[in-house]
């Protein structure tokens, strides 16, 4: 077995882990500062969201220069240190690649290359993914293409250029020890030349576009190339399962995340679905499935799951909604159970191990484009940006020096990792116990029969799983090897998981 088909891999918002400098802006010294901490949390790889030289506008997806690193974060040097560092503590390191766009102040859009681009006489009906319309309007008249901000142009796959450019940056940094990138926006690069509106009834002129799946043959050669093959990690937003599993073909991409069970509500029939519906459609292409409970763009799992609707979607997100934080926690720590004892890979994004919560960010503080783009309706990805708190009793809780860039919520103090490390019953306790656990599971996986509302499941080796969403504790045979919250009478309680050995 190959080490990313079981990996846990732990997701690092550079500007949001750690400052190592003081200047309240997390950098690749922060980082370096915690490894340790990362090693022993039980993670196998560091995902890295974009720390390239950037612009702003978008939370470091504007990249500038691919093979050098942002001036707040560090230098290549360091980054190169970094890897290696990770490596000797057994920790592999996964980039971002974002091959839709370029910043607008990218060489390539500052020198005019309009051919390496779209631009044209008129916008069309597209929609930004943003809000709003995707084309702005230059001093010449014509108009140029971005499916994100007006400062993130998007590039012309068509051109040669373009397809050897993001080889070469593979090879860059694959060549400085990175095992793997992560493909933002997977399904968006390649658009329909014409560019036609987009019409109900006809091919989608830039979602899933089958051009797409010989650009990533050629850069799986490129990951084959290597002594130890790197692994391409794909963003794919695709409710078509079969459509999803094209991208998994043997000479594709390695992975995907699995953003459906991500999405999927607090619920025992939905979230057995979700994870049936993976496992098929990963089944006939013989692709790992991946497990994601939160990212950088979505709302915290511990907010999500303590709202009445517990599913997630974009469309959905909005402030002050009512929420029971102790209800949200107790079903996240039931779901590090249930999503580490799943067979395939486990993310884990930084603070989710903290059990942190959606933050609301006051609006004068907002820095999320979206928020900009939405005429200030949509929150934004901010609240789940919020640099992680290490220790102390309020902010920055040795984070770095303050004012952060993003504040910091009063009353944090019992979530750093100060707080939670060596504490019995801590979610931080809780997710080196549980990352600890799931190097036991391996093989398929087999459903047990069990009431409804509860999800019971073993797999060919390890212990068995049993998940109560329910509304009242059940019973279960066999000795409990974990569990996510305390019994009650020797019945597994409401919104609790265990992992239980017997001979079932």
């Amino acid at each position: 077995m190959s080490w990313y088909e079981n990996a846990a891999i732990y997701q690092i918002y550079p500007r949001s882990f750690a400052d190592g400098n003081g200047d309240g802006i997390g950098d690749l010294a922060g980082v370096r500062a915690h490894l340790k901490y990362l090693a022993d949390l039980g993670v196998d790889a560091l995902w890295f969201n974009p720390w390239y030289p950037s612009s702003g506008a978008d939370g470091g997806y504007d990249v500038i220069d691919y093979r050098d690193i942002d001036p707040e974060y560090g230098t290549l040097a360091e980054a190169e240190k970094l890897i290696a560092e990770a490596a000797e503590l057994g920790l592999r390191t996964i980039v971002d690649i974002v091959p839709n766009h370029v910043s607008h102040l990218h060489p390539w859009f500052v020198d005019d290359r309009r051919e390496l681009f779209w631009f044209r006489d008129r916008p069309n009906n597209w929609v930004s993914e943003f809000g709003g319309s995707p084309w702005t309007q230059v001093e010449d008249g014509s108009w140029y293409l971005h499916l994100f901000t007006a400062e993130q142009p998007d590039l012309n796959w068509t051109h040669p250029a373009v397809r050897q450019e993001h080889e070469d940056v593979l090879r860059f940094w694959f060549d400085r020890g990175a095992a793997g990138v992560r493909i933002d926006s997977a399904v968006l690069p390649v658009k329909d030349p014409a560019l036609p509106d987009l019409l109900d009834g006809e091919p989608h002129p830039f979602v899933d576009r089958d051009e797409l799946h010989d650009i990533y043959r050629s850069w799986r050669q490129v990951a084959d190339s290597y002594d130890e093959p790197r692994i391409l990690v794909g963003e794919l937003w695709l409710p078509d399962a079969a459509r999803f599993a094209r991208y998994l073909r043997p000479d594709e991409l390695h992975t995907a995340f699995n953003l459906d069970f991500l999405a999927c509500p607090w619920d025992a029939t939905r979230l057995r679905e979700s994870i049936d519906r993976t496992l098929a459609a990963h089944a006939p292409v013989d692709a790992p499935a991946t497990w994601v409970l939160s990212n950088h763009d979505v709302t915290r799992v511990v907010t999500r799951y303590g709202r009445k609707d517990t599913s997630f979607s974009f469309e959905a997100k909005k402030v002050g909604l009512a929420t029971d934080l102790e209800l949200g926690t107790r079903r996240a720590r039931a779901a590090a159970l249930l999503a580490c004892a799943l067979p395939g890979a486990v993310y884990v994004y930084q603070g989710e191990e903290l059990g942190l919560p959606e933050y609301e960010v006051p609006a004068d503080a907002i820095r999320d484009p979206m928020h900009v783009r939405s005429g200030g309706v949509d929150p934004g990805r901010d609240g789940c940006r919020i640099p992680l708190p290490w220790s102390g009793g309020g902010p920055p809780y040795g984070f770095g020096a303050t004012p952060t860039w993003l504040p910091q919520p009063a009353g944090w103090e019992n979530l750093t990792v100060e707080a939670q490390d060596g504490t019995p019953g801590s979610m931080l306790t809780l997710y080196r116990e549980v990352l600890r656990a799931r190097r036991e599971f391996r093989g398929g996986l087999r459903w047990l029969d069990a009431d409804g509302g509860v999800l019971a499941f073993t797999r060919d080796s390890g212990p068995g799983c049993v998940v109560n969403l329910s509304d009242a504790p059940v019973a279960f045979d066999g000795e409990v090897v974990l569990a996510s919250g305390p019994l009650e009478d020797g019945l597994l309680p409401v919104d609790t998981a265990a992992y239980i050995r017997n001979d079932l």
